[in-house]
């Protein structure tokens, strides 16, 4: 079970830095060899940033020596709740430079959001001033991978005073209401769409769409909601996650129910059909929009596990 932060000790905190700082390099230094070809300023940047992790991590161990001994717990991001869960981009080839750009920008919030915490925790004042530099260090970084955009996709349209309220949208309200609408979206089907075959009763049919949309919509709130407080990750208030992600996850499921208020059974379920093709549209340009995910990527796989489930429903529900 991941341990939480606030139950760290000093010991365990200097250890999770260095083994953070230890894995950001080695990312950072896959990115700068992912994107050496095609755009060789991002991959000096890159390999800068990956220089400076080092020496940020060598800092670290020489005072947690100096405090603690040698030797050095195995504690990583995993193992304490709160951090967000990244995706490996650094081992897909092509790397996409806006992809690789958001998510340098994200590992530097999260690693910069981690020292503010981390100062409060800790009363050794050599620790706090060196974590106090570091907060500074990765702030700094931040800002380098918010502007890479400018510097290698002419996009001068990027400004720099709205990227907080950027990235705040993102973690707060797309990535949850995304979840929220591919979960209600894809998981009701099959118990609609069998309740439907199952009685060839319309009303029987909504009724069960409407307690799962309802009961998936609750149960995706609270998990969203529960998964972590935000002080680390910067993903904001909880609340505002769990209800962006509930209200999304029965939106979804309610979309393909209301047809069936319809009382010809085939008519209702000839319009859900046609509604269960325009959320998975929609949830694929949600996922290439806002997610750089390629397109066709994005429509295979929720279109794929959309149809998979569909027809899920649909012979058990004729079975």
């Amino acid at each position: 079970m991941a341990k939480r932060f606030k139950d760290l000790t000093e010991r365990e905190i200097l250890a999770l830095a260095i083994s953070s700082e230890e894995e950001d390099a080695r990312i950072y230094g896959d990115f700068a060899d992912g994107l050496r070809a095609e755009y060789p300023a991002t991959a000096k940047l890159f390999e800068e940033m990956q220089r400076e992790e080092s020496v940020h991590r060598q800092s670290l161990f020489e005072l947690y020596r100096s405090r603690f001994g040698d030797h050095i717990p195995l504690i990583r991001r995993e193992n304490v709740s709160g951090f967000i869960r990244r995706r490996p981009l650094w081992l897909m080839r092509p790397l996409g430079i806006k992809a690789v750009r958001k998510q340098a920008e994200s590992m530097e919030a999260e690693a910069r959001q981690f020292y503010r915490k981390a100062i409060e925790k800790v009363t050794d004042a050599s620790t706090r001033k060196l974590l106090g530099d570091l907060e500074e260090a990765e702030r700094k970084h931040e800002r380098t991978a918010e502007t890479m955009g400018e510097r290698n996709l002419e996009d001068h349209a990027f400004a720099a005073e709205d990227a907080d309220a950027k990235k705040l949208f993102l973690l707060q309200v797309i990535q949850p209401g995304l979840v929220g609408l591919m979960d209600g979206s894809v998981s009701t089907l099959a118990p609609v769409f069998a309740a439907a075959f199952a009685t060839k009763n319309s009303w029987d049919a909504f009724l069960v769409g409407l307690a799962a949309s309802l009961g998936a919509g609750i149960s995706m709130g609270f998990a969203e909601a529960l998964s972590d407080d935000g002080s680390l990750t910067g993903r904001g208030r909880p609340w505002i996650r769990g209800t962006v992600c509930g209200l999304m996850t029965t939106g979804g499921g309610i979309g393909h129910t209301l047809p069936y208020l319809i009382s010809d059974f085939r008519v209702a379920t000839a319009v859900a059909a046609i509604v269960v093709a325009i959320e998975l549209a929609l949830i694929s340009y949600i996922r290439h929009r806002f997610m750089d995910t390629p397109w066709y990527s994005a429509a295979f796989q929720v279109g794929l596990g959309g149809v998979l489930v569909l027809l899920t429903g649909i012979l058990i529900g004729s079975s």
